[in-house]
């Protein structure tokens, strides 16, 4: 094994919480999730519900998660005190920043940027990454990565050159080669008889899973802050909506911390096969962030729209978003207790059953029905925790 090969790993002994550098990095999706959601109220508000428009919105951001979601894997797996590993999150930094301006017209003029920045930051990460892992078991894995990003990379740079319709099917093509190799752990011919193995560090990628979420949460602040302040104080409607607005965002921070939020580190150690529950935590914080992008979406419409008629479109985003929230949030649960409480699915359903009546309701009443329900979830929560010892994680499969 090559010393300098070896030294590009991260070692045992190093600080398992991200560093500076990967809050550095965090930065640039704040704005990213803010353009991917000030796209989708121009969507919902100046188009109507035009379904293939808000596709094309939904697959901007799944792209910007699955970027997200790599880049933290290789801070993970990787010693961000090394240059190289250094120069692949600085590489992603530039690409979602490059790609977040082209979003607006990402299905216009400037599609070979978005396409071309994503492939760029993917493509260059390899060729970083695998050479110097010579010799190492690691440089089999990162080769992996390294072809299905290239695979990929096909339908999304061809897709760039084609009108919408067809641009929209090759990149959903594009994104489900990228979803399903992470989801497989990157298999490659030369690894396929081997169980891929991924050394994660739990503390460390349930930190940053929790960390994405949280840059969620501040894309909701700044979306409904900027909202807010284009209106006139005066505004009553506008106020309480802010009001609501933050009460929303506040209720979602408890009841994501509580309790399996705050255990999933513990849940991944204790697990026996870890690969499996790093596999639901990504899926789960995938549902709530794409939840709480809806929600600052449905949000900013009520802050400017509080009263008069609901477009049932507006509904989708304003209860929809929590009901993907509290189903990301029920899959922490089952990967951190092996169970799923009834408060959440009860106020998942719930949401689910009125948003038929909502159109006869002003958009306020919509949001505070949202907040409702979330504020009972919360409730119920501090009610069943109550007088009771602190719950220690329990994951599926563990034998507690």
């Amino acid at each position: 094994m090559s010393t300098r090969a070896a030294a590009l790993l991260r070692k045992s002994d190093q600080p398992q919480r991200p560093s500076l550098l990967e809050l550095f990095f965090d930065l640039v999706f704040v704005f990213a999730l803010n353009r991917v959601s000030h796209r989708l109220v121009e969507d919902l508000t100046d188009r109507g519900m035009v379904l293939a428009e808000v596709g094309e919105t939904v697959l901007l951001l799944m792209a910007f998660m699955s970027l997200w979601f790599v880049t933290a894997w290789v801070t993970d797996l990787y010693d961000s005190e090394r240059p190289q590993v250094q120069l692949v999150v600085y590489t992603a930094m530039l690409g979602a920043l490059m790609m977040a301006v082209a979003v607006p017209q990402a299905f216009g003029t400037r599609g070979l940027v978005f396409a071309g920045s994503y492939v760029a930051v993917h493509i260059v990460r390899g060729l970083i990454i695998v050479p110097p892992l010579r010799g190492l078991e690691a440089q089999r894995r990162a080769a992996g990565v390294l072809l299905w990003f290239s695979m990929s990379a096909v339908p999304w740079l061809v897709g760039a050159f084609l009108p919408d319709a067809a641009r929209a099917v090759l990149w959903t093509l594009a994104l489900a080669i990228d979803g399903t190799a992470l989801l497989l752990f990157y298999p490659a011919p030369w690894n396929i008889s081997s169980r891929p193995k991924w050394p994660v560090s739990p503390e460390y990628i349930s930190e940053r899973y929790r960390q994405f979420f949280i840059i969620a949460l501040g894309e909701l602040i700044l979306t409904t802050g900027s909202a807010y302040s284009d209106t006139s104080f005066e505004e009553g409607g506008a106020a309480v909506a802010f009001a609501v607005s933050f009460a929303t965002t506040v209720l979602m921070f408890r009841v994501y911390l509580f309790k399996a939020g705050q255990l999933l580190p513990g849940a991944l150690s204790a697990a026996r096969n870890p690969a499996h529950l790093i596999r639901e935590a990504f899926i789960a914080h995938m549902l709530m962030v794409v939840g709480t992008v809806a929600i600052a979406v449905g949000y900013e419409i009520v802050i400017t729209h509080p009263f008069g008629p609901t477009n049932p479109s507006w509904i989708v985003a304003i209860l929809g978003g929590p009901v993907l929230f509290l189903a990301g949030r029920s899959l922490v649960e089952h990967a951190v207790f092996a169970r799923v409480s009834r408060s959440r699915m009860i106020g998942a359903l719930l949401l689910v059953a009125v948003s038929p009546a909502m159109v006869h309701v002003p958009p306020l009443v919509v949001a505070g029905t949202a907040v409702v329900v979330l504020a009972g979830i919360a409730v119920s929560d501090a009610i069943r925790a109550m007088g009771k010892p602190p719950e220690q994680p329990s994951p599926p499969g563990s034998g507690r």
